[in-house]
């Protein structure tokens, strides 16, 4: 429901809890406890900014040792018993840090108290017992919807994200009683959780799922990512833009079909950022603060930064920085390619990120080669990462596809100017009045808006027009919040 100069949330909040609406929220990550990318920022923030559309939000998440660790005031609903290979399965309820949503956490030791992340083991492999993993977390979200968990709470909807929540769709289609809708958002669908289908029987769904042309059925194998697109009651993605390339052969990673025959059903809302974390007037991680009305602090944290990579302290040199995962979605490849370019304008560049063990050493040979303009740092520092959108001058997002990317939405909170291919929420949130933008997935093509940045930072004041109004576009959750609770609402009365 939109915002509005009544205050709707005061009078939201006003309601008893069984008379707001009720969601479910299942996901795999939640910032900033178990994070791998952006699915972690929006299942840590959507739920808690639904609160002001008189959402009665809740989360449900594996007991992954850091969620465990983080949950607040536990109480154990139930021992589930025996369940997809685990001895023993029991549901918790808490709270975590922060926040006052009300989480579910499935306690499995079995098959979530593991070293490592939540998908791959410390070489980067898959778990052999994905399957299991995350259908339990599928199966769970279905009871729970069923109200056979809570006696006094059943979710009105089921909100899964991305294909480790898909089967929650799968198994609330398959229950005679549950009477949940189910909402899919599709976050990245270059990860699909495809499995042998020999592995099928483990799930306990009817054979038609895995027949041809069934729901999880996919060229011989079973794919979550399917499942979810197939038996969803809507669909999402998380920025109008992408909602478009997905039904195509060019970002449809072999789904295209599937997609478009949903696409009656496939909305796109873009994602938002916490404003309250990114904040560069209150951010306690920076050096200095600032505000787009006085911008005098950003250049303390500039110099801050290079003196953190070693760079030498100027001012006036452009600071270009990337902060993501090296892989080739991001197009780091065509940034390596145009270093020589920043290095011959006396530009500097910083990284921060993990990923492609190619990518990693062709960026670390490339600062040892120019270690007076090239800063890098393998890894994810989550501080640091604030530090580098506060100090830096240009975030470079040169992504072949991006669903939303939020690293630019925090680069123009904090009039940090994004230079993005004009492609998914990249194309949806940054355009020429605050930032720079090509179109093509070269490094021609970015060669030429990096010369288009080179060219305006030369001119202070219209840089700092750009800044400012970069920093005051709004990519709070407010708006993406009122447009989930709007579609919730038209969801539950589609019969």
């Amino acid at each position: 429901m939109p915002a509005s100069s009544s205050s709707p949330a005061r009078c939201w909040k006003t309601l008893p809890t069984a008379d707001r609406f009720r969601v479910l929220h299942v996901a795999a990550e939640v910032f900033p406890h178990v994070k791998t990318g952006g699915l972690a920022d929006v299942v840590g923030a959507l739920p808690r900014a639904l609160g002001a559309h008189g959402i009665d939000a809740r989360l449900l998440l594996p007991g992954l040792p850091a969620i465990l660790d983080a949950l607040q005031k536990p109480r154990k609903l139930l021992e589930l018993g025996a369940l997809f290979g685990a001895a023993r399965v029991s549901l918790l309820r808490g709270t975590l840090p922060g926040s006052d949503v009300v989480t579910y956490v499935i306690d499995s030791p079995w098959l979530y108290a593991r070293e490592g992340g939540p998908y791959h083991d410390a070489t980067g492999r898959d778990w052999a017992d994905n399957l299991q993993r995350f259908a339990l977390l599928g199966w769970t979200a279905a009871h729970l919807a069923a109200g056979e968990f809570e006696a006094r709470w059943a979710p009105q909807i089921v909100h899964a994200h991305d294909w480790h929540a898909a089967l929650a769709c799968c198994y609330l289609a398959a229950h005679p009683g549950a009477r949940a809708r189910s909402l899919f958002t599709v976050h990245n669908l270059a990860y699909q959780g495809r499995f042998p289908v020999a592995d099928f029987a483990a799930l306990a769904l009817p054979a038609g799922f895995a027949q041809p042309f069934g729901a999880l059925e996919y060229h011989g194998e079973l794919s979550f990512m399917k499942a979810g697109l197939v038996t969803a009651n809507h669909v999402t993605t998380v920025s109008p833009s992408y909602a478009r390339e997905i039904t195509t052969a060019e970002f449809g990673c072999g789904l295209e079909g599937v997609i478009a025959s949903r696409a009656a059903d496939l909305t796109g809302i873009l994602n938002g950022i916490d404003t309250a974390v990114w904040n560069p007037s209150s951010d306690t991680l920076l050096s200095k603060n600032y505000s787009a009305e006085d911008l005098a602090g950003k250049r303390q944290c500039k110099l801050a930064l290079q003196q953190e990579y070693g760079l030498p302290q100027h001012g006036d040199a452009p600071l270009f920085a990337v902060v993501s995962r090296l892989s080739n979605q991001k197009g780091l490849d065509l940034l390596l390619e145009s270093l020589p370019q920043l290095c011959e304008a006396r530009a500097q560049v910083v990284l921060l990120g993990s990923g492609d063990p190619d990518l990693q050493q062709s960026f670390l040979a490339a600062a040892a080669a120019h270690p007076q303009q090239i800063g890098v740092r393998i890894g994810y520092d989550e501080a640091l990462a604030h530090r580098i959108i506060a100090g830096a001058d240009v975030i470079v997002v040169p992504s072949r596809f991006e669903p939303c990317g939020l690293t630019q939405l925090y680069g123009l909170r904090y009039g940090t100017l994004p230079l993005v291919r004009r492609v998914g929420g990249l194309a949806d949130t940054v355009d020429e009045t605050s930032g720079f933008v090509f179109d093509h997935a070269d490094a021609g093509s970015l060669r030429t808006a990096l010369r288009a940045a080179l060219l305006a930072w030369r001119e202070p004041g219209r840089w700092q027009r750009l800044q400012r109004v970069a920093m005051t576009r709004d990519h709070s959750w407010s708006t993406a919040a009122a447009n989930y609770a709007t579609l919730y609402r038209t969801m539950t009365h589609r019969r």
